[in-house]
């Protein structure tokens, strides 16, 4: 008997020898950082914000395409600038990739020391790292949709019409730093126009966001600039081969400000006196037509300065005709990091909300050029839906009514009750009104919580008698309220 109780009692030290065993096999679920699920409410909430985005695109004329989720990385490397090269995920070629890559000694033992984008003279023996990125890896998850839509248009340039306009909404892909309204993975809603170079089309992006953003109920600052007066900005304080370098440091101005934009712009090379010409530009406010005319001053030995305050001009001046509903304004500070941009660009973020921008866009002149179809000029914008969804919620401006998918549930009493209820369902759904019936004949109490915890407006219990006399019990789940009624005026009150 007392061998018997040893085998069934095991010690305490078995026992934590099975824990411990358990623990490592039991994996924690978790997601990457960047990235997110969403609940079935989120998704309807989302589906409602696409389907707002998509009308709005489609009421312009754009056309719907799709690319896919990975590109050839010689596709994406080089259009976002160094500091969106950086941000690219690369994707490990399949089999075998490493057999035949001669590493050098310094770094064969230590594999997590290979940075693709460090230089090559920080390595001992200065080790060609792109060429072993190029070895490694030849694809990568697409970083925004405008590149791949270049891509687009140049292979299927045969199938188009141009202006070719389209919208697409997909997700990308940014191995940035997680934070509040920035992820690794989010949607991006855009619309575009390519082989035209009328400043209309720029107008017409304007209504698009305007148009949206009423939609949507979120009061909105439409920013907009040129790349042309960057451009001439460098030119009048002596450094025209530094616009890059400009463009990326004072993209940064709204979330570092002034002293660390002149640090940087010192540090990347640009001289202390080009500095303190571009302080008085920078700091420049008052009314757009004040700007204008300090500009126009500044302007004198630059053409291409001048000729983007041409193009401004006449984008502003239709806008004001038009009498958005939306705010709008000239900014010169406004930069937009992506290096493709030579012409007007936008920027539009939300007035009460607490969040960074939720559109941005502009004009490309030869995107195409770079994959063999030069002279190609395109104009662009993208709605960020996640950042969009954020200042939604954060303004509580999603209707109620889209809080549950389904709009009825039917009780579940029983066998014949399931039969008679499957005939009503069917037409309730024929007439467009998501309906649905408890699984089970559990207890009411339970079917009754199943319908609250999901947000069911409203639930029909049909018993023997409703069977009978054909009048169904409908009961209001937020008032309470039940009465019998026919399932005509049913369905009235079910209609959306």
């Amino acid at each position: 008997m007392g061998y018997r109780e040893k085998k069934t009692q095991p010690s305490g030290s078995i026992f934590l020898y099975l824990h411990k065993l358990l623990s490592v096999a039991v994996q924690k679920p978790s997601i990457p950082k960047g990235t997110r699920d969403f609940s079935p409410l989120e998704m309807v909430r989302r589906n409602y914000l696409f389907d707002i985005i998509r009308n709005v695109f489609q009421l312009f004329g754009y056309q719907p395409i799709e690319t896919p989720a990975m590109e050839n990385l010689s596709t994406l490397m080089g259009k976002y600038g160094e500091e969106g090269d950086k941000l690219l995920f690369k994707i490990l070629n399949s089999g075998n990739y490493l057999e035949g890559l001669q590493l050098p000694q310094s770094l064969s033992n230590r594999q997590t020391d290979i940075n693709p984008e460090a230089p090559s003279d920080e390595k001992p023996g200065g080790p060609d790292i792109q060429a072993i990125t190029r070895h490694i890896s030849g694809k990568g998850l697409r970083y925004d949709l405008t590149v791949p839509f270049a891509r687009y248009v140049v292979q299927h340039q045969n199938e188009l019409v141009f202006p070719f306009k389209r919208y697409q909404i997909q997700p990308v892909w940014r191995a940035d730093r997680p934070q509040k309204g920035r992820y690794r993975e989010f949607f991006q809603c855009d619309v575009d126009v390519i082989g035209s170079n009328s400043l209309l089309n720029e107008v017409e992006l304007a209504q698009i966001i305007d148009a949206v953003f009423i939609k949507l109920g979120i009061q909105v600052m439409i920013r907009l600039n040129n790349r042309k007066v960057l451009a001439g900005i460098a030119e009048a304080i002596g450094v025209p081969e530094k616009l890059t370098d400009i463009t990326v440091a004072i993209d940064k101005l709204d979330k570092t400000g002034m002293d660390k934009v002149t640090e940087e712009l010192i540090m990347r090379g640009i001289t202390c006196e080009a500095v303190e010409k571009l302080q008085p530009i920078l700091n420049l406010e008052g009314k757009i037509k004040d700007k204008f005319e300090t500009l126009t001053g500044f302007f004198k030995e630059s053409e291409t300065g001048r000729k983007g305050l041409e193009e401004i001009q006449i984008v502003l001046k239709h806008l004001k005709d038009l009498n958005l509903h939306n705010k709008f304004n000239f900014d010169i500070t406004l930069a937009r990091g992506l290096s493709y941009y030579t012409g007007t660009i936008f920027e539009v973020k939300a007035l009460n909300a607490t969040i960074g921008s939720i559109c941005g866009g502009g004009r490309y002149d030869d995107l195409t050029g770079i994959f063999g179809l030069p002279g190609i000029s395109g104009v662009g914008i993208s709605f960020g839906a996640d950042r969009i969804y954020d200042v939604m919620n954060e303004l509580n401006l999603f209707p109620e009514t889209i809080q549950a998918a389904t709009r009825a549930m039917f009780i579940n009493f029983g066998t014949e009750e399931e039969k008679y209820c499957l005939r009503l369902l069917t037409t309730l759904r024929l007439a467009g009104i998501p309906s649905e019936i408890y699984p089970d004949n559990a207890k009411l109490r339970k079917q009754m919580e199943y319908a609250n915890r999901k947000n069911i407006p409203y639930v029909i219990l049909i018993g023997k008698d409703e069977m009978e006399s054909g009048l169904l019990t409908i009961k209001n789940m937020l008032s309470g309220e039940q009465h019998s009624c026919s399932l005509d005026d049913i369905k009235k009150t079910l209609a959306w």
